[in-house]
């Protein structure tokens, strides 16, 4: 007859006790069941962890099931989660837009001649341009920055936006 463990699993000595006796069994039974790829000593762990969280609610008779429940169900989960894991990368996204070749056609051309028109600008209408318009910084902002005055800024902005204007069809800026 088996020699009968205490009463308590959360002395650790009653702790090891059990885990010396359950945990090759333990790890046995998941990988035979559900093989390596699921990391069945990751799971055997992590049910000895849920046992010692509740060591005081589990009596030490119940304890082997209570491992080998648990390590189950962590496993199934798993498997679970890997089905709906692989079924997710079966789904490839669409590949498709709204826009017609021709509006992307004109997009692309309208981006080179808009890039061909900042090129034209002088250094200073661009940088203080691309500040406020790309980056979204005020004109203070701006000017603190190139050191010089709120309202040297506001007139290269201007400059430059007057430029674009008669440069590009239809530019307009918010």
């Amino acid at each position: 007859m088996p020699k009968k463990l205490d009463n308590n699993i959360c002395e650790e000595i009653t702790f090891a006790r059990i885990y010396n006796k359950y945990a090759k069994d333990l790890h046995d039974f998941l990988y035979y069941k559900f093989g390596e790829q699921f990391n069945p000593s990751d799971k055997a762990q992590d049910a000895f962890m849920k046992l010692w969280d509740n060591c005081k609610k589990v009596p030490v008779d119940k304890a082997k099931s209570y491992l080998f429940t648990i390590a189950n169900n962590m496993m199934l989960n798993e498997v679970k989660h890997q089905k709906v894991v692989l079924k997710h990368q079966k789904i490839k996204p669409e590949h498709y837009t709204n826009e017609s070749p021709e509006f992307i056609l004109e997009k692309e051309q309208f981006l080179e001649l808009y890039q061909k028109a900042l090129e034209k600008l002088s250094e200073e209408q661009r940088v203080a341009f691309m500040m406020n318009k790309a980056e979204g910084k005020k004109h203070s902002e701006i000017a603190e920055m190139l050191g010089v005055t709120q309202k040297v800024v506001e007139y290269r902005i201007y400059t430059a936006f007057s430029f674009l204007k008669n440069e590009l069809e239809g530019f307009k800026i918010k």
